[in-house]
C-alpha cells in the first residue's frame, strides 16, 4: 500500500518535468564530438577500460554501466528469460500489435514520436531495432559479465537523450504543457507497455501468465528500468500494483491526439505492406481495436471491433509464428528468423546505433 499512496497526480505531474540527467549529459559530450558516437557504435561490449580521450561525461555514463555489471545477481531475473524463451514469438507480437500502439494513445508522449521522422520514413528499420533490442535483453544468460545486453541499454537510453536534445534544439513547436519531452512517467509507461501490457495481451489471447511469471517480468523491466535510466523507485513489485499504475497513467494521458493517429496509420501500412499472412492483414485495424480495447482504440482512430474470440486470435498468432519460425521458436531461432527477414528487406542485419551528429 506504501508505494501505491505514491501514485498520485502530484507525484506524477513532478515526473513529467524530470528528464535524465546522466544520459542528457552523455548526448552533449558527444554531439561536441561525434568522433566520439562512432567510437561506441564499433562496439560489441562495454569495454572495461574506456578510451583515455573520453570526456568526464562519458566515462561517468559508462562507469555505471560498469557498476552495475558488478551488482548484477541473478536470482529470480533468469525467470524472465526462461519466459521469453517459450513465448518469444508472441512477446514480439504483442509488442507490435498491442504495446507500440497503446503507446501511441498516450497524447503527450506521442508528440516526441510523431517528431522523429524515423518512426514515419523508416518505420522498417526502427521497429527492426527495437526488436533486436529486446532480443538483446532477453537473450539466455543476459546481463552477466560483459554481455552485449548493457551496451544495448546504454544505446537506447543515449537515444532518448539525443531526443531530448533534437526536440529542445530544433522543435519550435514544442508545447511545455507536454512536459519534458521522454520525460519519467512516459519512461515508466513504456517500461510498463513492454512488460505488463504485453502480459494483458497474452491473457487476451487466452494465455494467461501465472503469477510467478508476471511477478518475474516486473522484477526483470525493473532491473531493465534501472539500466535506461527510470525512477525505479516507483516502478511496481506486483501486477496489483502494475495494474494501479497504468490505471493512474492512462486517467493522466490517454486522449486523442492527430500525433497518435498518425503513427497509428504509418504503423497500419508497414503492416499491411509487409505481414505475408493473410489472415492477419485482413483484419488488421479490427486486430489492433481487439487489443487496445474502445477508449484507446478511439484516441488512435481506430473504430474497428474484431469479431472473432480472443482465444481464436491466439490460435491465429500461433499458427503464423509456426509459417514463419516453424516448430523452434526459440530465443535462437527467433534471432536467426529476424536477422534473415532483415537481410532480405535492407541487405544487411540492423544494428543499434546512435546517430552520427554533425554540428556542421
Amino acid at each position: 500500500m506504501q508505494l501505491l499512496s505514491q501514485y498520485t497526480n502530484a507525484i506524477f505531474d513532478q515526473l513529467r518535468l524530470k528528464k535524465d540527467h546522466l544520459a542528457d549529459d552523455a548526448v552533449q559530450a558527444l554531439v561536441s564530438n561525434p568522433l566520439f558516437t562512432k567510437e561506441i557504435n564499433s562496439w560489441e561490449s562495454i569495454p572495461v577500460t574506456l578510451p583515455a580521450n573520453f570526456p568526464v561525461e562519458l566515462q561517468r555514463y559508462f562507469d555505471f554501466y560498469l557498476a552495475k555489471q558488478k551488482e548484477y545477481l541473478g536470482g529470480e531475473l533468469p525467470l524472465a528469460q526462461v519466459y521469453f524463451e517459450r513465448y518469444g514469438d508472441l512477446y514480439l507480437a504483442m509488442l507490435g500489435f498491442y504495446s507500440l500502439p497503446y503507446c501511441y494513445a498516450f497524447a503527450d508522449g506521442a508528440q516526441v514520436l510523431v517528431r522523429s521522422q524515423r518512426i514515419l520514413d523508416q518505420i522498417g528499420e526502427r521497429l527492426g531495432e527495437t526488436t533486436r533490442f529486446v532480443l538483446d535483453i532477453f537473450k539466455p544468460g543476459a546481463f552477466t559479465s560483459q554481455d552485449a545486453a548493457y551496451l544495448s541499454c546504454a544505446k537506447v537510453r543515449l537515444i532518448h537523450g539525443y531526443s531530448r536534445y533534437f526536440i529542445r534544439k530544433y522543435a519550435k513547436d514544442w508545447d511545455p504543457a507536454f512536459g519534458e519531452p521522454i520525460n519519467q512517467e512516459d519512461l515508466l509507461g513504456t517500461n510498463l507497455a513492454f512488460s505488463h501490457i504485453v502480459l494483458r495481451g497474452m491473457t487476451k489471447m487466452g494465455l494467461s501468465p501465472n503469477a510467478k511469471e508476471h511477478q518475474a517480468l516486473l522484477l526483470y523491466w525493473k532491473w531493465i528500468g534501472e539500466l535506461m535510466g527510470v525512477e525505479t523507485s516507483l516502478w511496481p513489485s506486483s501486477p496489483k500494483e502494475a495494474f494501479e499504475l497504468d490505471r493512474l497513467i492512462r486517467k493522466r494521458q490517454l486522449k486523442p491526439s492527430e500525433a497518435g493517429k498518425k503513427l497509428t496509420r504509418a504503423l497500419l501500412e508497414f503492416y499491411q505492406k509487409n505481414i505475408p499472412d493473410a489472415l492477419l492483414t485482413a483484419q488488421l485495424e479490427s486486430i489492433l481495436a481487439f487489443f487496445l480495447g474502445k477508449e484507446a482504440s478511439k484516441a488512435v482512430g481506430l473504430s474497428s471491433q474484431i469479431q472473432v474470440p480472443g482465444d481464436i486470435l491466439g490460435l491465429v498468432f500461433k499458427g503464423t509464428g509456426f509459417k514463419t519460425f516453424g516448430s523452434q521458436k526459440n530465443h535462437a531461432a527467433l534471432k536467426k528468423n529476424l536477422e534473415a527477414q532483415q537481410t532480405l528487406q535492407f541487405g544487411r542485419v540492423l544494428k543499434l546505433q546512435l546517430p552520427e551528429y554533425n554540428r556542421s
